[in-house]
């Protein structure tokens, strides 16, 4: 027994010894070396291109590889300086292998970059734009000069814009959409800090030109001249808006196929049109609607047309501007009828001051109908709304009671939810409102 143990242990030594003299003289093998150049250089086009470049010095077969990688990764947050990332940029432009096609692009710099070495950047993408196909660029600068470079990749599929310009979208000065924009392949648009213009009958309508999209995400996007947004379109599956500025009255979809709708905005405009008619997972985060009167009113418009949802995720803020409807238990559901699942999503009331002071003089409103004394006695304890108001989720659930629902929080230290997945939906929310933890 003991021999075995001394000859294992001496062929092991020989071997590691051997390896040793294999890595000093860079001939070491290994399993990923073993493998054809297409795994490797798509393996290598996840990197960002400053360590792609790094592995260079692995051994001989990975002395040039990186030179062929069609994707380019251009993050300036993976180097130590913004002096460090101007020097690599055009070095990496320059010796990549001209004869490889650019597939992809990936360039983000928060906040300004140089002239130059964006001109460089973008040269480069024209010399190439026959076969991108995908294109990301995130940072300030010369919007100009990046729309017109955008404008000639006709091949592109995926395209992600965020361009500030001086004010961002905030500022009418900030960086305007074209109205029109000949890019015929496209399927997955993200637009970030843009400004859309108004077209003929005071309604902007910036993708009508867009006859392949599929999927649309509008993020901190604004509209200054005005009062409908159109989108239309046939092959359009997932929609997102997310903290938009729109000073608009509706939103007109015109969007047969769309699947998918992602809602998180302080703005409640109307919906209009047969886009939520075809709606099967519908997410919504409001908070108090600005510029209308009655913003309940309208996020029950909403509900009204979820003919084919399935899965519906909303806060809790949504379900308090939805109770301000006078009489809503009352009223019937044409909808909700094919919903499986509900997720709420708590979120502090507290945070929306003119949301909270609503609901609170609309809960005392009610308690004063029937004793003034019970009324005197909340206000002096410091009456506190419920963070799911009582009788909403049965209310949603009047056509699919049988719906699973889940209630989650991303506020622990507010909220302390203890879900049994036996109880049933009334336990769940009443569990939800008794276990409540101020921080």
């Amino acid at each position: 027994m003991e021999r075995r143990i001394l000859r294992s242990t001496k062929r092991r030594r020989i071997y590691e010894v051997k390896n040793d003299e294999k890595a000093e003289n860079g001939e070491i093998d290994d399993m990923l070396s073993n493998f054809p150049d297409g795994i490797l250089l798509h393996i290598l086009s996840f990197l960002d291109a400053k360590y792609a470049v790094q592995t260079c010095v692995l051994s001989t077969r990975w002395r040039n590889l990186w030179k062929l990688i069609p994707t380019l990764i251009l993050h300036s947050s993976k180097f130590s300086t913004l002096k460090q990332f101007s020097k690599f940029v055009p070095k990496i432009l320059t010796l990549r292998d001209t004869s490889i096609s650019l597939h992809a692009l990936d360039l983000d710099r928060h906040g300004h970059i140089e002239p130059r070495i964006l001109k460089k950047i973008l040269d480069y993408v024209c010399s190439h734009n026959t076969h991108l196909q995908k294109l990301e660029i995130s940072l300030r600068g010369d919007h100009r000069l990046i729309m017109r470079t955008v404008s000639s990749c006709h091949a592109l599929t995926s395209l992600k814009l965020s361009v500030w310009n001086r004010g961002g979208s905030c500022d009418n000065s900030g960086t305007r959409f074209p109205k029109s924009l000949n890019l015929p392949s496209l399927t997955n648009l993200n637009l970030k800090e843009f400004i859309f213009s108004c077209g003929e009958n005071n309604c902007a309508e910036p993708f009508f030109g867009f006859t392949k999209l599929n999927s649309l995400v509008i993020d901190c996007c604004s509209i200054w001249d005005a009062k409908t947004l159109k989108i239309s379109s046939e092959t359009l599956v997932n929609l997102t808006m997310h903290k938009n500025i729109f000073y608009i009255d509706k939103i007109e979809l015109s969007t047969s196929s769309l699947c998918t709708f992602t809602y998180t905005d302080c703005f409640i405009p109307r919906i209009c049109g047969t886009g939520l008619a075809s709606v099967k997972q519908f997410y919504v985060v409001v908070t108090m609607g600005q510029y209308l009167e009655k913003p309940g009113m309208v996020l029950r418009s909403w509900l009204l047309d979820l003919a084919n949802v399935t899965s519906l995720t909303i806060s809790s803020t949504t379900l308090q501007i939805l109770s301000l409807v006078p009489e809503l238990l009352e009223l019937k559901l044409p909808s909700l009828c094919n919903l499986k699942s509900m997720e709420i999503k708590l979120e502090p009331l507290e945070r929306s001051r003119g949301l909270f002071n609503k609901v609170k003089d609309e809960m005392l409103k009610k308690i004063a109908a029937k004793s003034m004394k019970q009324v005197f006695e909340l206000r002096r304890a410091g009456l506190k709304p419920p963070p799911i108001p009582d009788g909403i989720v049965a209310f949603l659930l009047q056509n699919s009671p049988s719906a699973k629902v889940h209630i989650t929080t991303k506020y622990p230290d507010i909220f302390k939810i203890k879900q049994d997945d036996k109880s049933s939906n009334e336990d769940k929310v009443e569990k939800c409102q008794t276990n409540i933890v101020t921080s």
